[in-house]
């Protein structure tokens, strides 16, 4: 029997999860095509990267919302076919019996370490009873906003002793997510800009433990074609003035986002890719506005002024209109695949191959896209080797 490897989404019933889910099980029942699953097209080695059949899905989420109300709520937006609702139900419900409370400080008070031991037995009781062979989680929740560094982040020891302390907050849920996944020794993937996996003292745990991790801020829209057409600027010799560029959010992305200082990290994720391909004296204003009307649909416009020859002045414009959810679910679905292949292949540490569905990535300076497609590609095979 082929091994199995459980998929542990934080954020388990918000969009993206529920779109992830829902898309795993049609895929499994032949129920729609893989559209937008990247692993599709890298022709994985079965024996190293799990197939559809082998993922497991579990999760930690704050909400109590059933996973078949919220897809109910995806298909009346647009986002989910009403078709396929009537054939997964057994399968939302199977998922949906698998998630357990997630953590917040203002519901989990008293000290941190006891959240973080509860959210490991959660990890390691999924593995034991679905007789997992290793668990990949993968932070889909809200955006948190940054946050500064503490003498407690600076090694795993002061990082235990203040996590005892009932009356102190050290970590911010997405780190703490981190901290519990290293520690029942499960990879971890940050699909979100969160202060998750910016703390060096998680990312050495990962290491001494022996797990991969990925991240940070998937890549799904405005970003993914800045990093196409900001390289066409600099292989034709094309200076580039300004790149601006407005977000209007629907749904509880927009709602999240339009806190400021939750909007900061998201912000900063997208300039610094913007600042790496173009360099830093690019003046480049984003701003992101929530606009409950649009639902679940992310509507992005860019304008980009630049000079050509003999200073002729020029611009281009773009927008893109679309359902987030719809293209960030399958990249989860293939970061589960992918991570999994790694820790197969006993690799630890960031993975960074998988910049290409990332906005920030981690282990990697590149965000040329075509660059980042030949070394996943390349990372793929010799990870199979």
């Amino acid at each position: 029997m082929a091994e199995l490897t459980g998929l542990w989404l934080i954020g388990a019933r918000g969009s993206v999860a529920t779109t992830a889910v829902c898309g795993l099980a049609a895929l499994r029942a032949g129920l729609a095509p893989a559209t937008g699953c990247v692993s599709e097209q890298l022709e994985l080695d079965p024996a190293v990267f799990p197939g559809w059949d082998q993922l497991v899905v579990g999760g930690h989420d704050i909400s109590s919302t059933p996973l078949e109300k919220r897809a109910d709520e995806l298909a009346e937006a647009g986002v989910i076919p009403r078709r396929i609702l009537a054939m997964i139900g057994d399968e939302l419900r199977r998922v949906d019996d698998a998630i357990r409370p997630g953590y917040h400080p203002s519901s989990h008070p008293g000290a941190q370490a006891a959240a973080a031991a509860r959210l490991v037995e959660d990890l390691l009781e999924f593995k034991r009873l679905n007789n997992l062979a290793r668990v990949v989680v993968v932070n889909v929740s809200s955006t948190e906003p940054p946050v500064p560094p503490l003498p407690e982040h600076e090694d795993l020891d002061a990082l235990k002793r203040a996590l005892a302390d009932p009356e102190r907050c050290v970590l911010t849920p997405s780190s703490l997510a981190a901290y519990a996944a290293f520690t029942a020794g499960c990879a971890f993937v940050d699909f979100t800009p969160s202060p998750g996996l910016l703390l060096p003292v998680l990312t050495d745990l990962a290491r001494s433990v022996g797990v991969p991790y990925a991240g940070r801020d998937g890549k799904t829209g405005e970003t993914l074609l800045r990093s196409v057409l900001a390289p066409m600027f600099s292989a034709r010799g094309l200076r580039v003035h300004s790149w601006s560029g407005t977000n209007l959010l629907g749904g509880g992305d927009g709602a999240n986002l339009a806190n400021p200082t939750k909007a900061e990290g998201k912000l900063e994720s997208k300039a610094r890719g913007l600042a790496a391909l173009l360099g830093p004296d690019v003046t480049a204003p984003l701003h992101i506005d929530n606009v409950p009307d649009l639902g679940e649909r992310k509507v992005a416009w860019d304008y980009v002024s630049f000079e050509g020859f003999l200073g002729a002045r020029m611009s281009l414009q773009f927008s893109w209109d679309g359902y987030d959810s719809a293209l960030a679910a399958p990249l989860v679905l293939d970061l589960a695949r992918l991570t999994a292949g790694a820790q197969v292949a006993g690799q630890a540490g960031p993975l960074g191959a998988l910049g290409f569905f990332f906005k920030d990535p981690l282990g990697s300076d590149e965000h040329r896209l075509a660059e980042q497609a030949r070394e996943l590609t390349e990372w793929v095979r010799a990870t199979a080797a």
